[in-house]
């Protein structure tokens, strides 16, 4: 998977107006206070910036939710490798935990194009992965979540200092536990100006995907309620992979 995919984390990754969910809409969900967020991020490497992507949230339905992502290429970039690329994750909240039912991936790079889709079928304890129209079953109980899913969680949940949290999902073909650490406290600044305190937490999946792959990952939260994610990196063979939060809308802003 593309570097801009490693980082989703979500990046998770991000200038493009969000992608609107045109369904309807309820009240929030009651596992992911996170409704009508929208977050842009610059990504690229060191100093140089080789494309955006955006992540919108919103609710679906009765107590669901669904995350819109759009990664793509800037123009000097799409000489080389021309990306755009959309997720769609969707879940429901069961007892106040998220459930993910749905995970969508369209990928367009260049000559590489692919869809993959996962879907939760967590009454049969089931999931189905379709690889461009090719489906497999797995046997995966119920609670597991896609990695984007896992994403939003750790930013609900509390994080200690030498002590991982550990979260079910099913990924690539995959059913283990992410383990997330806190690393450490740092200040850096936020887009809209000011110095802010974030926990640095470092994800680890094992496989190629939202989470990366390619080496360490880290992300620094905004030390908060919010846990707004501000900057993301990823070590790869060429350097390092940086993707800055240069947009932010709050929760029905």
């Amino acid at each position: 998977m593309n570097i801009y995919l490693r980082l989703l984390i979500i990046t998770t990754l991000f200038l493009t107006p969000a992608l609107a969910y045109s369904g309807e809409e309820s009240k929030p969900s009651n596992c992911f206070p996170f409704h009508g967020e929208t977050m842009r991020f610059a990504v690229g490497w060191e100093f140089v910036t080789a494309g955006s992507a955006t992540m919108h949230f919103s609710n679906k339905g009765e107590n669901g939710y669904r995350i819109d992502t759009e990664a793509h290429t800037n123009k000097f970039f799409d000489m080389f490798k021309k990306v755009r690329d959309t997720i769609v994750s969707e879940g429901v909240c069961i007892n106040d935990q998220p459930q993910s039912t749905l995970f969508d991936l369209v990928q367009n790079e260049r000559k590489y194009h692919a869809k993959k889709r996962t879907d939760f079928l967590w009454k049969e304890n089931k999931v189905n992965y379709t690889h461009n129209e090719k489906m497999d079953s797995y046997d995966v109980p119920a609670g597991h979540l896609n990695v984007l899913d896992a994403f939003f969680l750790t930013r609900t949940l509390p994080v200690k200092k030498n002590e991982a949290l550990k979260i079910p999902v099913f990924d690539s073909r995959k059913r283990y536990e992410i383990e997330v650490r806190l690393l450490k406290k740092e200040t850096i600044r936020a887009p809209w100006g000011k110095l802010v305190e974030c926990l640095v937490i470092e994800p680890k999946l094992k496989t190629a995907g939202i989470f990366s792959s390619a080496g360490t990952m880290k992300v620094w939260l905004t030390n908060d309620a919010r846990r707004i994610p501000l900057k993301m990196t990823a070590k790869i063979k060429i350097g390092r992979i940086i993707a800055r939060l240069t947009d932010y809308q709050a929760p029905g802003a």
